[in-house]
């Protein structure tokens, strides 16, 4: 069972903190290993067994909890008086009203709710407003580089562990699975899962080829500025008619599925966030290779790819940076301030060299500056731009 400390750590450091605990994340990214790791760590401490309520919803034994009249009374009756108790709800989206439950054990002080879900629109609308300023967000992805070199055991040959991370997909069951082929069928249940339940249940798509056109479009366009309208009329122009407005509904449900992330842009110069010219990354260049094959491999952006979830787990806001007539690949910013990444594959030619540090060199402030590349050098600086190795990064 890999630690997945991070996110651990977080779960612990709320622990009896009048907060729901939300973790949130793509399916099979973690979600209920992570709960499980946490009930470890409660027995560890001293909580009995008696004070964990834990139920996972994708059980088909727990479905007739998913009505809430019978999920509140089926807590309720198991809540130990003098004790706290903890309530673990995984996949809670399949409970019918489960904020009114959720809620409903909140105000009670020996109650400690921790929830999971696969679904964006988890914290939206009723919840967002029923509990507004009670609940903290743990946002969890698949395994990051570190972790899954952690769980390879050892740093010895990156480059080669690093494709695997790519081909074999960063999902953690992945790394049970030693067989192309049960990869690609283990990757092949969580896309289905993904776009049949998260997807065409929720937004009740009748043409689901439209919706595979879509989804296979912007798996191909990872790190490419796409916008509702283009993609309408790239795809009707290939003979797949389609509306802007169903584009952008797609989108909207992929993202809150969690299969894809959607950056914006940053005005550099103006200080200001802009509305159009987004880009889009995949949740695991696993299922991206699953879905268009190697063919469309990609390196450079499958790494603008990795780059970027990998600064969404560092607790960064990510954007698209535009400095004038130029672009930053990512301009970050975290407690400390605004981070500028550059990513390119090599930058041994000079000219590319050249190009790629252009942007930076043309910001006026003084924030830390880094091109990431997968050329296998020692750290260089060019004019205060720090030159890393990527996998180097990755790792910490």
């Amino acid at each position: 069972m890999i630690g997945r400390t991070e996110y651990l750590d977080r779960l612990l450091s709320f622990r009896d903190k009048q907060l729901i605990k939300v973790v949130t994340g793509i399916r099979r990214c973690g979600k209920s290993t992570l709960l499980d790791l946490f009930r470890e760590e409660l027995i560890k401490i001293g909580v009995t067994d008696r004070q964990i309520v834990s139920i996972n919803f994708e059980d088909a034994e727990n479905e007739p909890l998913t009505e809430r009249n019978a999920l509140y009374a089926h807590i309720k009756e198991r809540l130990i008086p003098d004790k706290m108790n903890y309530i673990i709800l995984d996949e809670i989206q399949h409970v019918g009203e489960w904020q009114r439950v959720v809620d409903s054990l909140f105000i009670k002080r020996n109650c400690d709710v921790y929830i999971t879900g696969s679904n964006a629109y988890l914290l939206s609308g009723e919840l967002a407003t029923l509990l507004s300023g009670r609940y903290i967000e743990i946002k969890m992805l698949p395994l990051s580089f570190a972790e899954y070199i952690s769980a390879l055991g050892g740093k010895t040959e990156l480059s080669r562990k690093y494709t695997s991370y790519l081909t074999n997909s960063s999902f953690p069951y992945a790394l049970e699975l030693r067989k192309t082929k049960d990869i690609r069928a283990y990757l092949d249940g969580i896309y289905n899962s993904v776009v049949l339940k998260d997807v065409v249940k929720r937004k009740k798509v009748a043409d689901v080829s439209a919706l595979e056109s879509v989804i296979r479009f912007m798996f191909d366009n990872i790190g490419n500025i796409s916008s509702a309208k283009s993609i309408a009329d790239t795809l009707t122009s290939a003979g797949r008619k389609i509306s802007a407005h169903t584009v952008e509904s797609y989108l909207e449900a992929l993202c809150d599925s969690f299969i894809l992330y959607k950056a914006g842009r940053y005005d550099v110069k103006g200080k200001q966030n802009l509305k159009t010219g987004e880009k889009y990354y995949v949740a695991d260049i696993g299922l991206r290779y699953y879905l268009l094959g190697a063919q469309k491999a990609d390196m450079g952006r499958a790494l603008e790819n990795v780059v970027y979830l990998e600064l969404l787990r560092r607790g960064c806001d990510v954007r698209i940076g535009k400095a004038g007539n130029n672009e930053i690949d990512f301009v970050a910013t975290n407690e400390d301030g605004l981070l500028y990444f550059q990513v390119a594959l090599t930058v041994r030619d000079e000219n590319t060299l050249t190009r790629e540090l252009k942007p930076l060199d043309n910001i006026a402030d003084h924030n830390p500056k880094y091109l990431l590349t997968l050329d296998d050098d020692p750290e260089s600086s060019h004019n205060g731009i720090r030159q890393i190795y990527a996998l180097d990064w990755l790792l910490g």
